[in-house]
């Protein structure tokens, strides 16, 4: 009687072990691909086919095949070969004209392209298709049409990086002597209370809030932020114009030690740049204005504390009314002053700048022509 077959030996160099002990621990990984790995795994520490097969709750026939399979071919032997499958119904013009559909303009009285809108659109036009198909063909080609992207034009400023440079070496090196403030408005911030209470959070459970709400209206407030100690005052305002905001400037005169400088950054806004404000600084020299560059309000360092304020307490904050809306920022910012501390600004738009150039290369300057004798 013929003896049996002795097992396929299995040798595994480190980068062949590290794959198959990845694709073990993957929770991406398929199961059947797993299961090939571990065996490998158990050959290579020189396990018969009989106890793999016992271990891993397979039979002895999968423990050979797969063994097998690894010696001839390695890793890619523990992968399936692609089946024919069906025969495609729709060839390379069906799937351009699904993806020339998906990225025109949509039909009148619609923002963006359907897969049953794709479809019909193209059934109209004697290609019959589905919308499953429309939606498998869009996957594939990774065209989303129910997706947008944000982004912001920058003005066509030849100065832009120049003033953000000037921002940005006010933070790194403030002047001596000098008080650096940030400041700016938020405004319309909503005071809004939930119909029914929010019911907390529990061990493996997330707290729940009811989707319904009372408008109680909305406040504006005006903050200014000292940049070399990080502390913030904020102050509630009735309208966001000139006179309001120079009364938060002569208050500002008011408080600070009359022997320092006060430096203010802040943005372009109406309010910062109408004549009664640009009239009220030069009749006070002690200030000094330093302007962050059109669509660059990331620039002005307040935008940091509206970001803190937005996500501790305005984002999931219930309020009963714009007073006790106004009352819970005042409460949060006398907090928030008592651990203020500066913000670590690395930035110096020099990067930024290289980068814009990189991408949008300047024109050589055309040499004069030599005057006429």
């Amino acid at each position: 009687m013929a003896g049996r077959a002795r097992a396929v030996s299995i040798n595994l160099t480190k980068k062949r072990r590290r794959k198959l002990e990845q694709i073990v621990r993957a929770g991406s990984s398929p199961q059947r691909l797993v299961l090939r790995a571990r065996i490998v795994l158990a050959a290579a520490a020189g396990a018969a086919n009989a106890a793999i097969a016992r271990g891993l709750g397979c039979s002895v026939a999968v423990v050979r095949t797969w063994r097998r399979r690894f010696a001839c071919r390695g890793i890619p032997g523990l992968f399936d070969k692609p089946r024919s499958g069906r025969p495609e119904v729709h060839g390379p013009s069906a799937r351009l004209a699904v993806l020339a559909v998906a990225t025109s303009v949509p039909p009148e009285g619609e923002s963006q392209w359907s897969q049953r809108g794709i479809a019909v659109h193209l059934g109209e036009r004697g290609l019959a298709i589905s919308a499953a198909t429309a939606g498998r063909v869009l996957g594939e080609a990774k065209v989303r049409p129910h997706k947008v992207r944000g982004w912001l034009s920058r003005a066509d400023d030849p100065a832009f990086w120049a003033r953000a440079g000037q921002v940005c070496r006010l933070y790194l090196n403030p002047p001596p002597g000098t008080v650096l403030i940030s400041v700016d408005e938020k405004t319309g911030i909503q005071a809004k209370s939930r119909k029914h209470p929010q019911i907390p959070a529990w061990p493996g459970r997330d707290a729940r809030r009811e989707f319904e709400y009372v408008r109680h209206g909305t406040v504006s407030i005006v903050a200014a932020m000292n940049v070399a100690t990080g502390e913030v005052i904020a102050q509630r305002i009735a309208r966001n114009d000139s006179q309001t905001f120079i009364r938060f400037l002569a208050m500002l005169h008011q408080m600070i030690p009359p022997h320092l400088r006060i430096h203010l950054i802040m943005d372009n806004g109406s309010s910062h740049t109408s004549r009664a404000t640009r009239g009220w600084l030069a009749a006070h020299p002690r200030f000094s204005v330093t302007f962050t560059p059109k669509h660059a309000s990331w620039l002005n360092m307040i935008e940091q504390w509206f970001g803190v304020l937005t996500r501790r307490l305005l984002r999931r904050g219930d309020f009963t009314s714009r007073d006790d809306l106004e009352a819970k920022i005042t409460t949060f910012t006398i907090r928030y002053n008592k651990n203020a501390r500066p913000c670590r600004w690395s930035y110096d738009a020099d990067a930024g700048h290289a980068r814009y150039l990189e991408r949008h290369p300047q024109p050589e300057p055309v040499p004069a022509l030599p005057e006429a004798a």
